[in-house]
């Protein structure tokens, strides 16, 4: 494995590359870093060359300057200059929940870049109907957070996503005890980069609207992902808005939102079929 930081504009990020065959580049999500695809990177790496990274502000990504707002347009100049500049031209992209809305900005900006895009579960607020309540609810939790900190701000966004039955340990129960820690140690990542999310991140990420048009014409084959056991959650329901306005039938992984680290196994058996390896 080659491990190494590409110093970007405003940021130092630190990435990790394997395997052989096509490049494959994995985007996580808000909170996430590439230590998330640790169960997925050995099952997918004699198929592909695998390429992933910490995000701006993320874990070992550091910010180089004055801290500011991360916009997705911003995430997906990152994810081009890693292409470009580490994985050394066109690749298959998997990107899960924000990561999936960086790849969906990749795609349109610069066509010809993705070969094939897998967006799981991205956060596309916008395409859902005016009357659900859920387009809404981040601005109350950004101000939340300023008031009353990361933890009270996160209560609000499970609550007003409804999101109240993600850590459901029958619904989402791990494939298998390596994957039950592996979740584990995703929590402790994830509660550390939780305040760059809350206040750099996610107002960004979940207001982003992608241009349909652009997609299309990119040339990118879109696939849009959604979790087995995640039926009626934010961002499944998102994931289905998206599909429809581009006209594609969405794909169910297993696993809910974080199918990627509970159910490695079967998750890239379903990421290898869908990318024909």
């Amino acid at each position: 494995m080659e491990l190494g930081f590409l110093t970007v504009p405003g940021a130092e990020l630190y990435y990790e590359l394997s395997g052989s065959g096509p490049l494959l580049l994995l985007i996580p999500g808000g909170t996430d870093d590439s230590r998330d695809f640790r169960g997925l990177v050995p099952l997918l790496e004699t198929y592909f060359t695998v390429l992933t990274y910490d995000c701006r502000g993320v874990s070992r990504s550091r910010l180089i300057g004055t801290p500011t707002g991360v916009p997705v347009e911003t995430q997906a100049e990152d994810a081009w200059d890693l292409l470009s500049q580490v994985g050394g031209g066109p690749a298959h992209v998997f990107g899960t929940s924000g990561g999936g809305q960086t790849g969906l900005e990749l795609a349109a900006r610069y066509p010809g870049a993705v070969t094939t895009l897998v967006t799981h579960e991205p956060p596309v607020a916008r395409f859902l109907p005016e009357w659900d309540t859920r387009r809404d609810v981040v601005p109350g939790v950004c101000e939340i957070y300023r008031r009353q900190g990361a933890d009270r701000a996160m209560e609000a966004f499970v609550s007003g996503s409804g999101l109240t039955d993600v850590l459901d340990p029958v619904r989402h129960a791990p494939e298998s005890p390596r994957a039950t820690l592996l979740a584990q140690e995703r929590a402790v990542r994830m509660r550390g980069n939780l305040d760059h999310f809350l206040s750099r991140v996610l107002s960004f990420v979940v207001d982003y609207q992608p241009d349909i048009d652009a997609l299309e014409a990119s040339g990118t084959r879109i696939v849009v992902g959604v979790g087995g056991t995640s039926r009626n959650q934010f961002a499944h329901d998102t994931g289905l808005a998206l599909a429809d306005r581009l006209g594609t039938s969405p794909v169910a992984f297993p696993g809910g939102h974080a199918g990627f680290v509970t159910h490695p196994v079967g998750f890239a058996a379903r990421l290898r079929e869908l990318l024909g390896a």
